[in-house]
């Protein structure tokens, strides 16, 4: 179902169920994932605001991979291809803006802060019994708590070079892992030196770099679920928990408690 002078939005799962009355400007789906579920890339005709009320979503866009807890959402214009997932089982509510009555021009994706108002605006405009009054100005309210936030993509690309790329698997297997370059080197056959010009290549930052980003993005999912600072810097491959919050704090922008903080 779609407003009245609008076709469906593409692209959207066909086991969600959608509430989109006639004449509204926001429609809003919602349905379940379960633990590593994910949907290949597709895009919208709409603009879309991906969030999950229970559980952890991830989104892969642009090069780019966002972990999203329920403290924050992702905005997705329309048009950009993207692939969306669960890290664990997670209820997804997915609110789809019709371009023609959006008053935003984001081009490219934005984080978004979830408060608790925004929160329980989206659960109101999930409901179908709403009259259009209600509804009207809902939707205005919600479109006035969009703000992006300041937080940086964690991106971990994987090099082409097959000798780079076998490391770069072994580390997503286990971030822990503390070789170094020349010891993967005696490993894949290459010496450090080429080993570290083809991470710079390949993804476009050092090797160092890349590793940093690597932990943060296993870290993301395991910090959503619930699991200690402590633990979680140890798992990923940091010697004390300020070393990983130090870190954190300056891949992303803000520390861990400030990113997963309920709003």
């Amino acid at each position: 179902m779609s407003p009245k002078g609008h076709t469906a939005v593409t692209g959207v799962h066909p086991a969600a169920h959608v509430v989109a009355p006639a004449g509204s400007a926001i429609a809003v789906g919602s349905f379940a994932l379960g633990e590593d579920e994910w949907f290949d890339v597709h895009r919208h005709s709409a603009h879309q605001l991906a969030w999950a009320p229970r559980g952890v979503l991830a989104v892969r866009a642009a090069g780019r991979t966002w972990v999203l807890p329920s403290t924050v959402a992702l905005w997705i214009p329309a048009g950009v291809p993207h692939a969306t997932g669960a890290t664990c089982a997670a209820l997804m509510r997915s609110l789809y803006f019709w371009p023609d009555r959006c008053p935003f021009t984001w081009e490219t994706p934005q984080v978004m802060a979830v408060s608790g108002l925004l929160r329980e605006l989206i659960g109101h405009l999930s409901q179908e019994d709403l009259d259009t009054g209600a509804r009207q100005r809902a939707e205005d309210v919600l479109l006035d708590q969009l703000r992006p936030v300041s937080v940086t993509t964690v991106r971990a690309p994987m090099p082409a070079d097959p000798r780079a790329r076998r490391v770069a698997e072994a580390l997503r297997a286990d971030p822990a892992d503390g070789r170094t370059l020349a010891q993967w080197g005696a490993l894949v056959g290459a010496s450090g030196r080429t080993l570290a010009r083809a991470f710079a290549e390949g993804t476009g930052m050092s090797y160092g770099r890349w590793r940093a980003q690597l932990r943060l993005e296993a870290a993301m999912p395991l910090l959503a679920a619930g699991v200690t600072v402590s633990s979680v810097a140890r798992r990923v491959g940091y010697g004390s928990p300020s070393a990983f919050v130090a870190a954190f704090r300056r891949g992303v922008g803000v520390a861990p408690g400030a990113y997963f903080a309920p709003r």
